[in-house]
């Protein structure tokens, strides 16, 4: 061949091969794994030194979530920031701080055990779909990628992207190649039984794990890709000694699915591929407080890869240039030129709109609108509680989205209580309530509740708003409830008291924000008592009378039985005219953390401001954090004060998706009362002091307790549930 022909041919090819180097397309894969997912940022972060573009990003579940943020725009590190402002653990709990509920809603949420909720429906009860409603998680998503400044499209993304989901109707795939971003997002995540599915165009969607956890042929449709680069997270199957309870069958069926079709994508692989699978350890997919180790384990594996990696960099010109096309370029603040509620079927809107403090004509302020969301959300009428920011002919437009439980408006729930005491022995009560919500454009609201144990009670309560934001509400009701008292004589029991108390009631309330509520109103009460045994003879009482009640009741505690933080207080005021006597109840309470330890106390003073209070509606002193060293109720008078001081080290919390500390706690009391019907001596005072461990747990508080006075005297304590 003459040297004429060879120029020829290398100035032919040359110019072909540029060509072709030029259209070579890179896909990048992000696989699924819970926390373990973390890992991805690692690897981004290699890609973003290395100066690699990417021509498409796919991913499924956790690696759905990194896929999309970097699609979005996200940088590695800005990724990283975000993580690490999060709270895991607060995120997985869908409930609304407890200071910020309605006041009613603290009520109920006291007495019974929000995880025992039942609808009831035509198709028979309900259960919620998932251990989680996931609607912290999704405000989480819509911050992640900055949602508060305009809702992102997938479609208009400047890098194409697909998330997977599984229709768990039907077993298929799904994949999200438009609409909501941060909706892909979350259907992707929803691991089955633990978080509720997404609904979207009539599909229950969960996590895309199932059936494509490593998407390959996605990515190499999406954009034709000729190579890939995919991160497998995926989690390793339990040894068999592992595998028994319930859950972690479940668990480990779902990791066999996922293993079976990663195992199907990695074998359509070719040479032109890379493959990075980070060694995580012991990381498990729930650890989302690892997700720095994780994505450190990551960027590791990467840069095992870096050879073939690196021969996918540009220069810097050309990675500058992919940089700046894929840079969010939108104004960092918005201005809210109109708030719509998207259109409910029961609630009104105007008790939606009641709870949103953003204000037309004014910067949108996030973090103050997730937390009404959360607040709309922990009423409990809700599935989810959402926002779109969208651009309408030149105005900004904030709309909230309440999906309404579609399941039911009419619940079951249910609570209990143990209740062991030295000197008391056992009592255990079984709760159980109907509650018949929205029953008309004001939020009527019927309530029945019965308690069936060592004491029993039935109330019958109906709730009526007086306006649609509920501002002010009529509630009258009903009660009856038998109380067993033991009598002692100073240290001596002397009796069995059975108190049976009915009363009938009218209020009149306003509520107070979520800081509470003022009533008044009429009460009419029936009292019968009688000593089943007795040392001596006790006459039976028969009483009807009635008076006039006043109260205010506020409570911003973040917690019901342990909080870390907040204050509440209780004033009651009784006046009965036919029984010639006044009482006045004050009840204050509050909390403060420090480091590890939180510091609390609570002060009580009641007293009759005319006569004597009767024996049936006195003050009783004694139990746990009642003046605990005492009985309960070993302290019968009028005229009391009472108060204590804890001091509680917080030694634990509970796992990832279940709400509360574990703390050790003492406390040291005081109390007198001038005028006791129980005790020889009046106007001394008593002491007591209590040593504990508690916490929150799914079955409700439980608490272990020795409680002592200074005179010797003292009490065990074992309680658990509802009180």
């Amino acid at each position: 061949m003459n040297n004429s022909l060879v120029l020829l041919l290398v100035s032919v090819l040359i110019p072909m091969a540029a060509v072709a180097g030029e259209t070579q397309r890179t896909a990048l894969v992000l696989g699924g794994g819970g926390a373990r997912g973390a890992a991805h940022i690692g690897v981004l972060e290699v890609l973003e030194r290395e100066r690699i573009p990417v021509d498409c990003v796919v991913g499924t579940s956790m690696g759905g979530l990194v896929a999309g943020s970097y699609a979005a725009g996200l940088s590695p590190q800005s990724m990283r920031d975000k993580l690490a402002a999060a709270d895991w653990t607060d995120m997985f709990l869908d409930v609304a701080d407890f200071s910020q509920l309605s006041y009613r809603k603290k009520k109920v949420s006291q007495r019974y055990l929000g995880g025992t909720e039942l609808g009831l429906s035509k198709r028979g009860m309900q259960i919620q779909p998932g251990v989680v409603a996931g609607e912290k998680i999704k405000l989480f998503f819509n911050q992640l990628v900055d949602a508060d400044l305009g809702e992102r499209e997938i479609q208009e993304l400047a890098v194409p992207l697909a998330i997977v989901a599984t229709d768990i109707g039907t077993g298929e795939r799904v994949v999200f190649r438009s609409g909501s971003l941060t909706q892909a997002m979350r259907a992707s995540m929803s691991v089955p039984g633990l978080m509720a599915p997404v609904e979207y165009q009539n599909r229950k969607l969960v996590d895309g794990g199932l059936v494509d956890n490593l998407p390959i042929d996605v990515a190499r449709d999406l954009c034709k890709a000729d190579r890939v680069i995919a991160v497998n997270v995926g989690s390793p199957l339990k040894p068999p000694e592992s595998v028994g309870s319930l859950l972690s069958v479940t668990a480990q069926m779902i990791g066999i699915l996922t293993k079976q079709n990663v195992e199907r994508s990695l074998a359509s692989l070719t040479g032109s591929d890379i493959y990075i699978a980070p060694e995580l350890g012991d990381i498990k997919a729930s650890d989302f407080a690892r997700y720095e180790q994780a994505a450190d384990m990551g960027r590791v594996a990467a840069e095992q890869q870096l050879s073939a990696l690196r021969r996918l960099s540009v220069d810097e010109r050309a990675y500058a240039a992919w940089v700046h096309k894929n840079t969010d370029v939108r104004a960092k603040e918005v201005f809210i030129d109109r708030i719509e509620i998207a259109p409910l079927a029961r609630v009104h809107p105007e008790y939606v709109a009641r709870q949103i403090h953003q204000q037309e004509g004014q910067l949108l302020n996030r973090a103050q609108l997730e937390q009404d969301l959360v607040r709309i959300y922990g009423d409990g009428f809700y599935e989810g509680v959402d926002y779109r920011v969208t651009a309408q002919e030149g105005k900004n437009i904030l709309e909230i989205t309440a999906r309404e439980k579609n399941w039911s408006s009419d619940y079951l729930t249910f609570g209990f209580s143990i209740d062991n005491e030295y000197h008391q022995g056992s009592n255990f009560t079984l709760r159980s309530a109907y509650r018949n919500t929205w029953m008309n454009s004001f939020g009527g609201e019927f309530f029945a509740a019965v308690d069936v144990g060592t004491e029993s009670a039935l109330e019958l309560d109906f709730y009526q708003p007086l306006n649609q934001r509920q501002t002010y509400f009529i509630e009258p009701r009903y009660f009856k409830g038998r109380e067993n008292i033991v009598l002692f004589a100073d240290d001596d029991k002397f009796a069995d008291y059975q108190l049976d108390t009915s009363y009938s009631e009218f209020l009149l309330g306003r509520n107070l924000d979520v800081y509470g509520q003022a009533i008044i109103g009429w009460r009419e009460y029936h009292i019968k008592g009688a000593a089943d045994v007795s040392a001596i003879a006790l006459p039976d009482v028969e009483e009807r009378y009635g008076g006039t009640l006043f109260s205010v009741n506020l409570d911003r505690r973040n917690r019901i039985y342990f909080p870390s933080h907040g204050w509440r207080g209780d004033i009651t005021f009784f006046d009965s005219h036919n029984e010639g006597y006044q009482k006045l109840s004050v009840d204050l309470g509050g909390a403060v953390k420090l480091n590890n330890f939180v510091f609390a106390g609570r002060t009580f003073y009641a007293s009759s401001l005319a006569s004597d209070l009767p024996f049936y509606d006195a003050v009783m002193l004694g139990g746990f954090l009642n003046l605990s060293g005492y009985a309960s109720n070993q302290v019968i008078g009028d005229d009391a004060f009472y108060s204590h001081l804890r001091a509680e080290r917080i030694i634990g919390r509970m796992p990832l998706g279940l709400n509360g500390d574990l703390r050790m706690g003492f406390a040291v009391e005081a109390a007198k009362l001038q005028t006791v019907y129980t005790m020889t001596d009046a106007g001394q005072w008593l002491n007591s002091g209590v040593v504990y461990l508690g916490g929150e747990t799914p079955l409700g508080p439980v608490y272990l307790g020795y409680g002592f006075t200074l005179s010797g005297d003292y009490n065990l304590y074992f309680k658990l549930g509802a009180f």
